[in-house]
């Protein structure tokens, strides 16, 4: 049942986005309430986290690529696309906190929400070139 469940590429990519997102957050949480590290520092520092999460499960089993010679390439692409994402997501969460004063988490559920459904786009048809035959 779980490997039916798990055959679509849109149910792989949620449960590992919602891996790295649970990853994103916590380091966040951690470091902005428990270490009183700055929130832009701390969800940058959670971002990158959630990058090495997201690139290995994305690449071995969300897209199912496994090819090593574009281990290298896929990674340098995923990563530029993970820095737009680290700059739309800082830019909304500096705007929801502090012009819209949501909490720091929740705007931060926000921004992963947005910036997921730009990420499947770029990584399901550029980076991995992923297709369902």
């Amino acid at each position: 049942m779980i490997k039916k469940l798990t055959s679509h590429v849109v149910i792989r990519y949620l449960i590992s986005g919602g891996t790295a997102a649970i990853s994103q957050l916590l380091v966040l949480f951690l470091l902005n309430n428990i270490f009183g590290v700055y929130y832009l520092f701390a969800a940058t520092i959670g971002f990158l986290c959630a990058f090495v999460v997201s690139f290995s499960l994305h690449k071995w089993w969300t897209f199912r690529r496994e090819e090593e010679e574009y281990k290298h390439g896929q990674a340098i692409k995923y990563f530029f696309v993970c820095l737009t994402g680290l700059l739309i997501n800082n830019i909304f969460l500096y705007i929801l906190v502090n012009h819209f004063n949501i909490k720091v988490i929740f705007a931060q559920v926000i921004a992963i929400a947005f910036i997921a459904c730009f990420s499947f786009f770029v990584s399901r048809n550029i980076i991995f070139k992923y297709s369902e035959i």
